[in-house]
């Protein structure tokens, strides 16, 4: 049984992911109150706040670090001077905790734009970081699209060995579940949910071409209109109307959960705005699921300390 740590844990879908495969989750932290609502609910225990308030010699010994750290910039200018030019970031925490701890690997999700930040110099810091760790470091930009999960949302997922052993990266499954079987029932949704007549008109004359059934519905900032079979990438500061179901309504706090993989007896304990900063700010379940999987199977090679 691996020991894994849930840093900027969200509601714990990295932790899904690996416990799925019989990790055991040591230590957590997350300092958004909604998201530690929704994890203490699910998962029995509230995590630990701030990270930066926390020291890393008093983490639990464990074997893989997972963290889905948010994009922060910062300098190279202190390039050569260790962590000097990684301080006052959230990555600092990360690198700080390698190092205290030594886990055999870690997993690190983020936002597509890590990697073209500063024209990539923010990037190739954390890899020069990490590989001075130690670490046998693997990058890959995967969308959720590709693993079963009817949204379109890439993310750059970086994994690390302590030791140099090979790893691939999950092959895409090639398909995603229809929305016909993640939607819920209109006639079993509130109707404060449906959009006005003059938003559905308003959205019937700048869709593009005819819509496919069922559809969510995504104004870009340029206000045009795409209706496709799968959801765009989920928002934590989207507008409550940027998607919208077949065009006449939002969607539900369970359909959210379910765009990003989470089981459906998933506990909700958060209003609605609560549940569409949290699931905004989640991973995709199935994704980490695949990547836990290739991950296990590297370690195989390797004994836990």
């Amino acid at each position: 049984m691996y020991k894994t740590i849930d840093l900027f844990a969200g509601i714990g879908g990295i932790r899904l992911g690996f416990e799925a495969y019989g990790c055991q989750t040591v230590f957590a932290s997350e300092w958004d109150k909604d998201a530690q609502k929704m994890y203490e609910a699910n998962f029995g225990e509230k995590p630990q706040g701030d990270i930066n308030l926390i020291d890393p010699e008093d983490i639990p010994d464990h074997h893989i670090l997972l963290a889905g750290f948010p994009c922060q910039p910062f300098s190279i200018a202190g390039k050569g001077l260790g962590f000097a030019d990684t301080r006052g970031t959230l990555f600092f925490n990360i690198e700080a905790i390698l190092k205290a701890k030594k886990p055999t690997a870690f997993l690190l999700e983020n936002v597509r734009r890590l990697t073209t930040h500063d024209k990539g110099q923010t990037f190739a810091v954390i890899l020069e970081k990490l590989t001075a760790l130690g670490y046998t470091v693997y990058h890959k930009i995967i969308n959720a699209l590709d693993f079963g999960v009817p949204q379109k949302r890439e993310r750059i997922y970086i994994v690390g060995f302590l030791n140099p052993i090979p790893f691939s990266f999950p092959a895409p499954l090639g398909y995603y579940q229809p929305l016909a079987e993640l939607l819920e029932k209109d006639e079993d949704i509130p109707a404060s949910y449906f959009v006005s007549e003059h938003i559905k008109q308003q959205r019937l004359a700048l869709v593009k071409g005819t819509p496919p059934y069922p559809s969510i519905w995504h104004q870009n900032i340029g206000g045009n209109i795409s209706a496709l079979p799968y959801s765009c990438a989920l928002r934590a500061g989207g507008s409550y109307n940027y998607l919208v179901v077949n065009g006449i309504r939002r969607l539900t706090a369970r359909e959210m959960l379910r765009l990003q993989g989470f089981p459906d007896d998933f506990i909700i304990n958060l209003p609605y705005s609560g549940v569409r900063k949290v699931a905004g700010n989640s991973v995709s379940v199935p994704v980490i699921k695949a990547i836990a999987g290739e991950m296990l199977k590297a370690l195989q090679t390797v004994s836990p300390r």
